[in-house]
């Protein structure tokens, strides 16, 4: 499951990820804020975990790599992300 929408004016992206236990999508910093809702399992970075139902603010500048959670049983990571001014994936961090 993935879409991906972004707007060339703008650099906005909206994106559904899913990520599976212990995977993760690459470290990256934020151009402009980026809102997370956590639509099922959940993910860790460096502010700590983030579960189903939950809403993360990433404020401009800001970098994160988040890794989906792996317990014993741990569903599928699904994420509604919208990036306001976009992302840039950065490489050997």
């Amino acid at each position: 499951m993935h879409f991906y929408a972004s707007c060339e004016r703008t650099h906005r992206v909206v994106a559904l990820i899913a990520m599976e236990p212990g995977k993760g999508y690459p470290r990256h910093r934020h151009r402009g804020a980026e809102e997370v809702l956590v639509l099922q399992g959940g993910y860790r970075d460096a502010l700590g975990d983030h579960r189903a139902g939950e809403f993360v603010r990433y404020e401009d500048g800001t970098e994160h790599a988040p890794v989906a959670i792996a317990e014993p049983g741990a569903p599928t990571c699904v994420l509604l992300a919208l990036a306001h001014e976009g992302i840039e994936l950065l490489r050997g961090a």
